[in-house]
């Protein structure tokens, strides 16, 4: 039974990890044996899994929404000739690759995290990375693994308040829990920054540099900026609150790099520029458009995400007006779907692209035959992200069973918590994992396993807080791997059918950060 309830993890690992079929067909394949199983062996209805089909095509929408405003930013920017002028204004501030990743990629994308979540950090990151000049891979890859320390706190603190709804609700419960996670990080989130540029420099760099020696001499600053962050956090969820850690922290940590870079602080002599394209482009400054007007787009939706998450009336209105979410779908009332168009970052990312059009050539003219050309792009990403929710849903969904057995990721959890009580602190992180590559949220893996891993703590006689942190981390780090991520991801730069090679790519960070957490929560166990 329990291989039969982690059918839903093993076999994209099998198809798309393993055997590298594209996600259209490696999903479509999971999906419907998992069908089969929960009819079979879990005993769902037809009706809970017709309603589990239906919840997944809506939840689609809001997703491939998010996507739409992603790759309209990128075209209507490179219509604009406005990523050629932020292009320019990176290589100001350095043109060597590997200060570039952590200032894109982990700071400016953490800050989005911060302010959206919902996977968007790296739809935005990503193709932002291909107009320095990284490839496609190296993007995508790079993009997932960033957007996980700040996911913890994702969505003005999302994972907490709504991830541990089930376990308490509490201001003062949560706070403590913030706390443990950034006190956690202090000693395994610190390491991101290095292990980003390791795999720049190791991974994806040219056949003909010296790997290692690009690495080392980063080492000393990456460590640095990885301290700067997680005090930063450490500080924010101490002194202010959770919800700020992964807006505040980014966007102090982004100033302060900025300045360790024109001073040259712990950096080397040497540049790492534009190791994936086949000939080193000359970069354009054009200065008929400022920075300012270039970056004005992402200024906008970062203020307008701010905003709508931070002033209570205007959340209020945004979530209540237009509201598309389906709710007790086919009379279940624990099978919903939930679209508050107005609040939907696709929303607030289309109109920072109108606003930035205005702005930048003041015209509308291309925004239509743009639109249409991304809608036309998107088709594969739709059915590769459909087939993989029902998966989901069908996973999520099993308790609704006449077969009286709990859901399966509460069986697997169950089970698993039967034998490794006893090292829990340093399993912990990975149910957190398995949770958000099934599920692919943060929040949704919380939700699900929270109130078990408190459970499991007091019976294991190890602090909530510190089983809850390790929780919240591992599915934060669960982003990494997180298949409709993936899916969303790598369409919008152009590799609809690599998802399995990026998974790949993915896995070992996102293992090696889980088992971090779990030896420095096991550590805390014996001191604290």
């Amino acid at each position: 039974m329990i291989l039969i309830a982690l059918s839903a993890v093993i076999l994209p690992l099998v198809l798309l990890g393993i055997l590298n079929m594209p996600a259209t067909k490696g999903m479509s394949i999971s999906a419907f044996i998992v069908l089969l199983e929960g009819y079979f062996i879990w005993k769902m209805p037809a009706k809970v899994l017709l309603a589990s089909i239906l919840q997944s095509i809506h939840k689609a929408l809001p997703i491939l929404w998010i996507l739409f405003g992603a790759l309209m930013m990128l075209n209507i920017l490179q219509h604009t000739g406005a990523i050629e002028r932020i292009n320019a204004g990176f290589h100001k501030i350095s043109a060597d690759m590997r200060l570039q990743i952590i200032l894109v990629a982990f700071l400016f994308g953490g800050l989005i995290e911060g302010v959206s979540g919902f996977g968007t950090p790296a739809m935005v990151t990503a193709p932002l990375m291909i107009a320095l000049g990284f490839s496609p891979m190296a993007a995508v890859t790079l993009a997932l693994v960033a957007d996980s320390t700040p996911a913890s706190f994702g969505a003005v603190g999302t994972p907490l308040t709504v991830g541990l709804s089930n376990v308490s609700e509490k201001a003062d419960f949560l706070n403590a829990i913030g706390q443990r996670i950034t006190q956690l990080d202090l000693f395994s989130g610190t390491f991101m920054p290095l292990l980003l540029i390791f795999m720049l420099t190791i991974v994806f760099g040219k056949k003909d540099n010296n790997h290692f020696k690009d690495f080392l001499v980063l080492v000393p600053w990456s460590l640095f900026i990885g301290i700067v962050y997680s005090f930063l956090a450490l500080l924010v969820s101490t002194l202010v609150s959770y919800e700020f850690v992964a807006i505040l922290a980014p966007f102090g940590a982004i100033i302060i790099a900025i300045l360790s870079i024109k001073f040259k602080f712990l950096l080397p002599k040497t540049v790492f520029e534009k190791p994936w394209t086949t000939s080193i482009q000359t970069v354009k400054d054009d200065n008929s458009m400022s920075l300012l007007t270039a970056w004005s787009p992402y200024i906008v939706v970062i203020l307008m995400l701010l905003a709508t998450r931070t002033i209570a009336p205007l959340k209020q209105f945004l979530v209540q007006n237009i509201n598309l979410s389906w709710k007790n779908i086919l009379g279940f009332s624990q099978i919903n779907s939930d679209w508050e168009f107005l609040y939907s970052p696709g929303t607030l990312l289309t109109i920072a692209v109108l606003i930035g059009l205005l702005i930048q050539v003041k015209s509308l003219k291309s925004f239509l035959p743009t639109a249409k050309k991304v809608v036309l792009s998107m088709k594969s990403t739709a059915l590769a992200l459909i087939v993989t929710l029902i998966m989901v849903q069908i996973f999520t969904n099993s308790d609704l069973n006449l077969a009286k057995l709990p859901s399966m990721p509460m069986y697997i959890a169950k089970i698993i918590s039967k034998y490794l009580s006893s090292i829990w602190i340093i399993i912990a992180p990975f149910l957190g994992q398995l949770g958000s590559f099934v599920t692919g949220s943060t929040t949704v893996s919380t939700l699900t396993f929270g109130q078990i891993q408190a459970d499991i703590a007091t019976k294991a006689g190890v602090g909530q807080d510190l089983v809850l942190a390790a929780q919240l981390i591992g599915a934060a780090a669960g982003n990494m791997i997180c298949v409709h991520n993936i899916v969303s991801v790598s369409s919008v730069v152009g590799l609809s059918g690599q998802e399995g090679n990026i998974l790949r790519k993915t896995v070992v960070p996102a293992l090696i950060y889980g088992l971090l957490v779990g030896i420095v929560g096991f550590i805390f166990t014996i001191f604290m």
